[in-house]
Order: C-alpha cells, then sequence, then structure tokens
C-alpha cells in the first residue's frame, strides 16, 4: 500500500476550495460506467428491436386528452 501517495492526495484534496470539491466529487462519483440516455436511444434505434412501431397505427393525436 502507498501511504505516501495516500496521505499526499488527502492532503491536496482538503486544500481545494468548495467548488473545486464539488467538482471532484462530481468526477468520482456521478461518473458511472453505465450507458447515456443517449447511447441507449442509438441503440434502440439502430437495433430494430422497435421496428414493428413503424407498421403501427397512429392511435392518438395532439388533440386527444387535456392540456397540461
Amino acid at each position: 500500500m502507498n501511504t505516501e501517495l495516500v496521505e499526499s492526495l488527502v492532503k491536496r484534496i482538503l486544500s481545494l476550495s468548495e467548488q473545486e470539491r464539488s467538482l471532484l466529487k462530481e468526477k468520482l462519483f456521478c461518473n458511472t460506467s453505465y450507458p447515456s440516455t443517449h447511447d441507449i436511444m442509438t441503440l434502440a434505434q439502430r437495433g430494430g428491436s422497435f421496428d414493428f412501431l413503424n407498421e403501427e397505427q397512429d392511435l392518438y393525436t395532439l388533440e386527444d386528452g387535456e392540456p397540461i
């Protein structure tokens, strides 16, 4: 274990401003390996799983229902 490196990192982190710490937290904890919404949408479009919907008739229009 590299204790010296860990201690050095802790000192650096503690010296960061709140804004810098916030960015660090975002980078460490929010950037997951999950695909983005855009990636999932692209996969669905290119994969062909929903192509059958192109043959479905339109049951609803913008005039249906009540305005929100």
